[in-house]
């Protein structure tokens, strides 16, 4: 029984006609490329619209140039075309046809009468299509206007002569007046040195939506869909053969074999015309050097973690890439992937086992990045005009600070630290090889119900490369790396875990507390030396994983106890507590005002599904992400006064906590590492300032969130039958500050400490406890009560406070802590 035939009601000659008329012919216009097209940028380079004056326009001949480019850039350019004539040129081997240019030529056609839905026919067969706008461009192609040279490449002097021998065959056949005369022509996939690719339409400003893996159904199969996800794991790049080449050891004739599908039969017999003509059957040899091939990558992507319905798991897609789409998607990307659906049989004892069954891929067309890294972010202008206005101000630190996760009420020292650890610090790299990390790793420990979990889920959504993962859930092999075998190459490979695919990002550990001690150990390495090393299964490597960790974990029995002390609360090994730069204490003690503020905060965003108003201003993540992304390009460097200062400031906190062991009162272990910690936050600060050197401010704002993350556990241990009335909360504020070497004044000397008092800047120190929220009348009557009383006395025309300290009050300080 033979099978119906239809006749296809799409013609297909008319439609590459079309693409040829459209490769020659399209325009782009003026207002695209010149205004609205700039717009996204700022950079109007308009005459009448130029947002800045340009000095160069002095100069007669570069002004000359410039206003010959701008007026050039008015005039409307024959898009493909010159972008063929680059192609010819070999300058590119790329050719991205974009459908949103051939819907205006679509229109064109329908205004004119003759409509063809061109991108249409191409949304729904795209594979084929891809073959007829590539015969298209064949036809169209212009003569290079450079010729081959000793520089260019290899291949493309055998494509150039393979080209050449095509038209000179070409040409014989048309002077021949036999009708049946075919030339010998080398394949089309042969002699082009180019790769074509479809861009998807666009809705307006935004691209059509993308779908889910599981949204992928068998309707769509040879059609151009989008897909978003995850990308887990990315194959090493291989050449996959396109045309594959034979030589015939009788009649000496070069044999050529297109290869379209992922499998295929190499040719055993020469099917040429003078071995069938002597019936020699000449065995063929395979050229390696004649045939053509092409990069080839395989990514697996995954489904985004809000894409899976409830009680599923991810469910993955395979993306074939070729060309110049590979490298083009790393590990942990957030990708929409435009490609043709289509189905691939299995192959070798696979196909055996599956029978009918087939499996399915996406042969990638375009790739759109989410989240790009910071290097690779373009900078909008119109966010940075925004930001210029309050940076006026002198309160873009407070405003970025209160922009991080804004729902969530108050720890605003907790916020101003996350900004910090977003920008990072500057990492060096010494000239023996030796490298000094500059991101920032910062702990969060507190009771349950301080929204530590939601704080790590808002920095994840910031940072372009941000991992999520909890204790629990994480073997110390999936924070590090995996040995597998590859599918496509059946090679021992290594599968990176969560830091490595959080590498040049942030990596965030919920529920650290929980984790196992082995698993938590394979951490320590990537937290200063910032590698992987890695020796099993025959592979001995050291890989990357240049990430910020930020962890959250409660205390131990699940609340902090105040009756044991801050390390026994905390119960993590001091090997891994030093490697953080920040350990943050929040405690949820109850208090009628706070407690009251929580709650209508709280019951506000319930209500309205957004943050109350605050002072000042709210930044939107895309912001903060575009302001951390230019502030990452500065590389401040510390001056000499500044690492004075910070060597007196590290040397006080020694002292302070040799007193706090004897008083069992340590918090943390005060290491070098506690100074690089102080070092990289200063530069953070710097960075968020937009300089190039670290100021003294910069170092006492370091030291300040160093104390702030204790400020919980002084709060908690201090309402014990102690005065709580402003002078003398004032005191202990000032003390604090006095004893881990902040606001000195810049000129202060080691020798007047030594003597027998420390001395502050007074200028620092109001600013200080002006910002606690206290009044300038409450300091001044503080500095009056606490002089009267020889504690401490001003000096320098009231621009200095000195404190009188001996050592009768610094035991009657000791034996105080003891009673309390």
């Amino acid at each position: 029984m033979a099978l119906l035939q239809y006749r296809t009601p799409v013609n297909y000659e008319e439609h590459q006609t079309a693409f040829e008329d459209f490769l020659q012919t399209f325009k782009t216009t003026p207002t695209k490329d010149g205004l609205s097209g700039a717009l996204s940028d700022m950079n109007i380079d308009e005459d009448d619209f130029s947002d800045e004056y340009d000095f160069m326009d002095d100069d007669d001949e570069m002004g000359l140039a410039r206003r010959e480019a701008r007026s050039q850039a008015k005039v409307p350019k024959l898009k493909y075309k010159d972008l063929l004539q680059k192609i010819a040129d070999r300058y590119e081997d790329e050719i991205t046809i974009d459908l949103d240019d051939l819907a205006k030529y679509d229109q064109a056609l329908i205004d004119n009468g003759t409509p063809m839905n061109l991108v249409a026919s191409i949304e729904a067969n795209a594979k084929h299509y891809l073959d007829i706008f590539a015969k298209a461009v064949d036809a169209v192609m212009p003569d290079p206007t450079r010729e081959i040279n000793f520089k260019d490449d290899v291949l493309d002097v055998l494509m150039s002569q393979r080209t050449a021998r095509n038209n000179a065959l070409l040409r014989a056949a048309a002077e021949q007046t036999d009708p049946t005369f075919e030339p010998e022509l080398f394949p089309a996939e042969l002699t082009r040195r180019y790769s074509l690719n479809f861009k998807p339409q666009t809705r307006g400003d935004e691209p059509v939506k993308a779908l889910a893996v599981r949204q992928v159904r068998g309707e769509h199969l040879g059609q151009l869909i989008t897909v978003r996800g995850i990308t887990t794991r990315v194959s090493d790049v291989k050449p996959t053969v396109e045309v594959n080449a034979y030589t015939c050891d009788r009649c000496g004739c070069e044999i050529f074999q297109p290869v379209g599908s992922k499998t295929f039969g190499p040719l055993i017999e020469c099917p040429s015309q003078d071995c069938k003509t002597n019936q020699t059957k000449g065995q063929l040899h395979h050229s390696t050097r004649a045939s053509k091939f092409q990069p080839f990558q395989e990514v697996k992507i995954q489904e985004m973690a809000e894409q899976v319905p409830v009680g599923h798991i991810p469910r993955m897609l395979t993306v074939l890439c070729h060309g110049a789409l590979v490298r083009r998607i790393n590990p942990g990307d957030v990708v929409d992937i435009a490609g043709i659906f289509l189905p691939t049989p299995y192959t070798g004892f696979k196909a055996i086992r599956a029978g009918l069954l087939t499996d399915t891929y996406l042969e990638a067309q375009h790739v759109t990045q989410h989240k790009k890294a910071y290097e690779d972010l373009a900078i909008d202008n119109r966010v940075f005009k925004r930001i210029e206005q309050y940076r006026a101000s002198g309160h873009v630190y407070e405003y970025l600070a209160k922009s991080i996760a804004p729902e969530i009420y108050g720890h605003l020292d907790v916020k101003k630290a996350l900004l910090l650890l977003l920008v990072g610090g500057v990492t060096k790299e010494m000239g023996d090889g030796m490298r000094i990390r500059g991101d920032i790793n910062i702990c969060l420990m507190g009771d349950p119900g301080v929204a530590k979990s939601q704080l790590l889920k808002y920095i994840t959504k910031v940072a372009p490369r941000g991992v999520y993962t909890t204790g629990r859930g994480s073997s110390g092999v999936g924070l590090t790396a995996a040995v597998m075998k590859d599918p496509v190459t059946d090679e021992m490979i290594l599968e990176g875990g969560a830091l490595v695919l959080a590498d040049n990002g942030i990596c965030c550990i919920d529920e650290f507390d929980k984790m196992d001690d082995t698993d938590r150990t394979a951490i320590h390495e990537v937290m200063e030396q910032q590698t992987i090393s890695i020796s099993k299964a025959g592979i001995s490597t050291t890989l990357n994983a240049r990430t910020s960790i930020l962890a959250a974990a409660n205390p131990l029995y699940g609340r902090y106890n105040p009756r044991i002390s801050p390390v026994e609360n905390i119960n993590l090994p001091a090997a891994l507590l030093s490697r953080f730069d920040v350990l943050f204490l929040i405690l949820d003690a109850p208090t009628r005002d706070t407690d009251a503020l929580l709650a209508r905060h709280v019951t506000y965003v319930h209500m309205n599904n957004k943050h109350p108003d605050t002072e000042g201003v709210v930044f939107t993540p895309h912001e903060v992400r575009q302001y951390v992304a230019q502030a990452r390009t500065f590389r401040p460097i510390v001056p000499t006064a500044v690492s004075e200062y910070m060597v007196k400031a590290y040397v006080k906190m020694r002292e302070q906590q040799s007193r706090d062991e004897k008083n069992k009162k340590q918090f943390a272990h005060t290491s070098p590492r506690t100074l690089l910690g102080i070092l990289r936050l200063a530069q953070a600060l710097a960075r968020l300032r937009f300089s190039e050197e670290v100021v003294q401010d910069d170092v006492d704002e370091a030291l300040r969130l160093i104390e702030a993350s204790k400020e919980s556990l002084h709060q908690d241990n201090g309402n014990y039958g102690r005065d709580m009335s402003p002078s003398s909360r004032i005191y202990n504020l000032v003390r604090g500050l006095a004893e881990s070497g902040q606001c000195r004044p810049e000129d202060a000397d080691d020798e007047d400490d030594e003597a027998g008092g420390m001395e502050l800047s007074m200028r620092k120190v109001e600013e200080r406890v002006i910002a606690k929220g206290f009044t300038r009348d409450q300091w001044q009557t503080a500095v009056m009560e606490y002089t009267n009383l020889d504690i401490w006395q001003t000096a320098g025309n009231g621009t200095r406070l000195i404190f009188i300290v001996s050592e009768a009050a610094d035991l009657a300080r000791d034996a105080e802590y003891d009673m309390a």
